[in-house]
């Protein structure tokens, strides 16, 4: 078993072989999408692509404990062979979530603009951890709930007042791209790594889906966000990634708890 608290420069197939069965709390994935965005996200076929991607999903399956979760980020139109292929292996289906980017500019003439991506929600069993309370969102539009806040809103001939830390959070997510978080004078830079995700949606995954001291397991880090919200949120991590230079970044991020 491979030391946590740690991430290795090896494949996801290696390093999965090093992993004990049933000892992942949760399992927070963001693999290649075949979007061509570099080498590692280039593949011959699709056929090759879905290859790659339900063998180490087979393997991941069997680090998961019983009462553990799975989120696998993809586009929709990969997600639905993915979601197919996890119900084949028996893992429960929680949520389709859609990932709202709001990342500016983009142009489509033949069909709508793609500005989402999906996240796919599985669990191990039905006694899966999920902490609701955890990740409340506010409630809309505000003044509404203002004005339900003092005399509070007549619903089924009971008086219903708003949960004071917000609402239960939706399967829509409205996170900004780590692009534009990261704006410059207006202007979204370069960033190390062609796909981040945002740190707030990864610490909202950790939250719901794990509690402080468990194991969250990322076979494609990249540039370590999963692991530094591990940290941020008092869990164990692992991960692994094939490329030098992310793993540089991400190991100079954890070690600096630089978000």
């Amino acid at each position: 078993m491979l030391e946590i608290n740690k991430i290795y420069l090896v494949d996801c197939f290696k390093f999965l072989e090093k992993i004990d069965n049933n000892i992942v709390d949760l399992a927070v994935v963001d693999p290649p999408y075949n979007l061509r965005k570099g080498n590692w996200d280039t593949f011959k076929s699709e056929q090759e692509f879905f290859d790659f991607t339900f063998k180490w999903i087979d393997q991941l399956i069997t680090k998961l404990k019983e009462n553990a979760s799975i989120y696998i980020f993809n586009t929709s139109d990969n997600a639905a062979f993915i979601l197919q292929h996890l119900i084949e292996k028996k893992l429960i289906f929680q949520n389709w979530i859609t990932w709202d980017k709001r990342d500016g500019l983009s142009y489509a003439k033949r069909r709508f603009v793609n500005g989402q991506e999906t996240i796919l929600f599985f669990s191990k069993s039905k006694k899966h951890i999920f902490n609701y309370e955890s990740i409340r969102i506010p409630y809309e539009p505000k003044s509404r709930i203002k004005h339900a806040s003092n005399k509070g809103i007549l619903k089924n001939g009971k008086r219903w007042y708003p949960n004071p830390n917000g609402k239960l959070c939706t399967e829509v997510w409205h996170f900004s791209s780590s692009r534009h978080k990261n704006k410059i004078n207006g202007k979204t830079p370069k960033l190390p790594h062609s796909t981040p995700k945002p740190l707030d949606m990864i610490e909202q995954i950790i939250k719901a889906s794990s509690n402080k001291g468990d194991l969250v397991l990322d076979c494609f880090i990249g540039i370590g966000t999963t692991a530094v919200a591990a940290k941020r949120l008092d869990r164990n991590f692992i991960g692994c990634d094939n490329s030098k230079k992310y793993i540089e970044i991400a190991r100079k991020r954890i070690k600096n708890g630089e978000i």
